[in-house]
């Protein structure tokens, strides 16, 4: 037993260590200031989002890019209320989403689709702000180097409380995951508030055809397919200008089934990486669960344990370091009380992900 959990503990630190090396590998992009050339058609699935979407919208309106280069479609979800459109400087129109899978909101980009004109389509969530350069930056990247697909960064607007800081903690973990992995030419995750990809190539992949029946993963899956089918024009965009801003949750129980129905799509991932990676941080964090018991009722030395959680702890903060100061101005705070906690709750998400129901924008859904 002891023996399997520093084998498990070895291949984790490894494991964390070669994202740490594919994250340097992923060069920062600057934007060149050329010309804007790319037609974008933003898209926006939503659900009950009157107090979110006219902050987004306004965010909209403040960005640096052509009102004639760019336009923006609502996707509505069923949501208790009609949204009321207000006056934008841009093209904005709202849609009903037609249900044709399990999945809203891959119905939502599937429906809003077939509305699009233009060459690209880029996603994001309602209750998200994004920068002014943001457009300009893809744009510009698009210009100069031969993509379809471009995967870009998501981090949070935080207020001082704990719950917030655990999830930017959680969610610099994911962002430098996912950063690693395309640095190591494996990359299997991305974050649908800041996707942007052709419109001919969701066409090329049938769009979600294969994997519409899990309600989650509208980005991943998309992703996954088309690094299978082309993994030369998918790539990510890392930088600074080009991130997006959203809200953490505002309690525990919807973080919780937040990160459940992100867990649970892992298993129906088509990349080996993907997979295999999260099944040793899984490991990773459940044996230091494993571990604190053993220590608690005598069966490890507690000197034994302190060494392991060093090691593992030292690896994670390099990787949260490098990551937050690529997302953020301010430095990670409660990080080892959340560090601490983090195994227990992680490993609590994703034994519950593998036979639990959860709950998303007012509906249920079962595994």
């Amino acid at each position: 037993m002891i023996f399997a959990l520093f084998s498990i503990l070895a291949i984790y630190v490894f494991s964390i260590s070669l994202l740490i090396y594919g994250f340097s590998k992923v060069k920062k992009y600057q934007k060149s200031n050329k010309k804007p050339q790319t037609n974008f058609t933003i898209i926006v699935p939503f659900r009950n989002e009157e107090e979110n979407l006219p902050k987004l919208l306004e965010s909209f309106s403040k960005l640096n890019y052509p009102t004639d280069l760019f336009e923006v479609i609502l996707v509505d979800d069923n949501s208790d209320e009609k949204f009321q459109l207000s006056i934008v400087n841009y093209q904005l129109s709202i849609i009903d989403n037609i249900r044709i899978s399990t999945s809203p909101k891959k119905d939502a980009i599937t429906t809003a689709m077939q509305h699009v004109k233009t060459d690209w389509v880029i996603t994001t969530d309602a209750d998200c702000l994004v920068p002014e350069n943001w457009l300009l930056t893809f744009d510009n990247y698009i210009q100069e180097n031969k993509v379809s697909m471009l995967a870009g960064a998501v981090t949070y607007q935080c207020e001082n409380s704990f719950l917030d800081h655990f999830q930017q903690l959680d969610l610099t973990s994911l962002q430098g995951a996912t950063i690693g992995s395309f640095g190591l030419n494996k990359g299997f995750m991305c974050n649908g508030a800041n996707f942007a990809y052709k419109k001919s190539l969701f066409e090329k992949l049938n769009g979600f055809e294969g994997n519409n029946k899990i309600a989650s993963g509208d980005d991943v899956f998309l992703l996954q397919k088309a690094i299978e089918k082309f993994p030369n024009e998918v790539e990510y965009l890392k930088a600074e200008e080009a991130i997006v801003i959203t809200k953490p949750t505002e309690n525990w129980k919807s973080l919780f089934y937040q990160r459940v129905r992100w867990a649970a799509k892992t298993s129906s991932y088509k990349s080996t990486f993907g997979k295999a990676l999260g099944l040793i941080v899984f490991l990773g964090n459940f044996s230091f669960v494993l571990g604190f018991f053993l220590v608690l009722f005598g069966i490890v030395s507690y000197p034994l344990f302190v060494l392991s959680v060093f090691f593992k702890f030292a690896v994670d903060f390099i990787l949260l370091s490098i990551t937050n100061k690529f997302l953020s101005e301010s430095k990670n705070k409660s990080l080892l009380l959340s560090s601490l906690l983090y195994p227990f709750f992680s490993s609590t998400v994703a034994l519950y992900s593998l036979f639990g129901s959860y709950e998303w924008k007012g509906r249920s859904f079962n595994k």
